[in-house]
């Protein structure tokens, strides 16, 4: 993301991953979860992204209902992902089920590069593969945008 200079997407297809997130962990025992600050790697990389004027978005296809990750991740975007500068939507999975979706969750950069998340079956990332090929940077990003168009701002998103 430090190279962006207009766009940053990504979109999560995975009900779960990272799940030995020590806030997640916390979370699930209802002890009081470690402080998210915007001041991680990831959240300082949103926000200088966004100061140099690159627009982030995300949007996560979930299972309903949703499992305990993604209540919990629904309950930290908000200081997570938005505060740094993100714009999330969400997006059941009844409603992607005619999208033409890549297999792998992934970021497409300024519109000319592709990086997919490769996970285990344990929701861990296990590596990444990256495509500058104008067929897989087409093939994602009108996948992104087909599931944008669908999906629900973060603000107005509920689930039972």
């Amino acid at each position: 993301m430090a190279e962006c200079t207009t766009s940053a997407v990504h979109l999560e297809i995975h009900d779960w991953h990272i799940t030995d997130d020590p806030r997640f962990t916390a979370w699930k025992e209802s002890r009081p979860q470690p402080e998210v600050t915007v001041g991680g790697a990831f959240q300082t990389a949103v926000r200088d992204a966004v100061k140099r004027g690159v627009q982030v978005r995300r949007v996560r296809i979930v299972s309903e209902p949703v499992n305990d990750y993604v209540r919990w991740e629904y309950s930290i975007t908000a200081e997570h992902n938005i505060a740094a500068g993100e714009t999330v939507r969400w997006l059941p999975r009844p409603l992607a089920s005619t999208l033409a979706l890549p297999g792998n969750p992934f970021w497409v950069f300024d519109a000319r590069r592709v990086r997919f998340s490769i996970f285990d079956g344990d929701g861990n990332v296990v590596g990444h593969q990256f495509s500058d090929d104008p067929d897989v940077v087409a093939l994602c990003s009108s996948a992104f945008a087909a599931a944008w168009d669908l999906a629900t701002d973060h603000e107005d998103y509920t689930f039972d």
